[in-house]
């Protein structure tokens, strides 16, 4: 995971350095697979992805996402990952929870272009323990940003990712779009100090830079976010910085180099009821409560 990239530094600085990711599958799940996790019965017909609903940062990616019980008229929300907060990474342990800001986020048309701006009211949630994961109240309604751009948010899949599923890694930042499958998912997945629960791991091909963390990764079947993108394995080293190792539920670590990982998505709408208002306390609501 690298740190968040800063702002015109960042197309001088990076290079390939890797960045935090997230992933998902298509098609019916049937039959669960040796972890236990729902297998894909077979491939289903691509769709094309594009970068409607996908937002640039100043330092990540990140995109304008709707729960299942977001109306139109409802304040919008957008999610990038926790190591991408203005006021720095959150420590292990640590969750942010209704915390003012004024963060600016540019909007992209479906071919990437600059369409204008939204800001945030608020940090509703971020977090780096069990997940990364940040998600940001606009001043804007979904119904005003229709409106004004043209924009429909993307939908948040309320179901687990499936094994070998294609699916798309969108980054607004660098306008790119990595395209792979859901390899599998790592019961633990420790970063210095930080430990993920049930990350999806992608396949090859997602070779995931810095500023594509917070990127949504779109179910390439369904079109819905199945997680949020956050790292990949730079140089092979074992469970430190930039370089996250896999944990089994024996305590076996597993490294593997250059493979980017991203977290799942499908348990925050639980989270989140009537007027897109976060409730820590609701029924099969998970996240963290710090």
């Amino acid at each position: 995971m690298k740190s968040p990239l800063v702002g015109a530094l960042a197309t001088a600085v990076l290079g390939t350095a890797a960045l935090v990711g997230t992933a998902g599958t298509a098609g019916a799940a049937t039959t669960p697979d040796a972890t236990g996790h729902p297998a894909a019965a077979k491939a289903a017909a691509p769709r094309a992805v594009s970068f409607a609903g996908t937002v640039a940062l100043s330092n990540c990616s990140g995109s304008i996402v709707r729960m299942p019980t977001s109306t139109d008229n409802d304040p919008a929300l957008v999610m990038s990952n926790g190591h991408c907060l203005e006021s720095g990474m959150p420590g292990a342990g640590e969750v942010v929870v209704d915390q003012p800001s004024s963060r600016s986020f540019t909007v992209l048309s479906a071919s990437a272009g600059n369409l204008g701006a939204v800001r945030a009211t608020k940090v509703v949630y971020a977090t780096m323990t069990d997940t990364d994961v940040s998600l940001y109240e606009l001043s804007s309604t979904y119904a005003q940003i229709k409106q004004r751009y043209g924009i429909k948010a993307l939908d948040v899949a309320t179901t687990h990712p499936v094994k070998g599923a294609a699916i798309s890694v969108v980054s607004g930042y660098w306008k790119k779009t990595y395209n792979c499958n859901v390899d599998g998912f790592a019961y633990r997945l420790k970063e210095g100090n930080w430990t993920w629960k049930d990350s999806v791991r992608y396949t090859a091909p997602c070779k995931v830079i810095g500023g594509t963390s917070g990127s949504p990764v779109i179910d390439v079947a369904s079109g819905k976010v199945a997680a949020v993108n956050n790292t990949i394995n730079e140089s092979g080293q074992r469970c430190t910085l930039n370089n996250p190792c896999e944990v089994d539920a024996n305590g076996q670590v597993t490294v593997r180099r250059g493979i980017g990982y991203a977290q799942e998505t499908y348990e925050i709408p639980k989270c989140f009821g009537t007027g897109n208002k976060l409730d820590l306390e609701r029924p099969g609501c998970v996240l963290p409560k710090g």
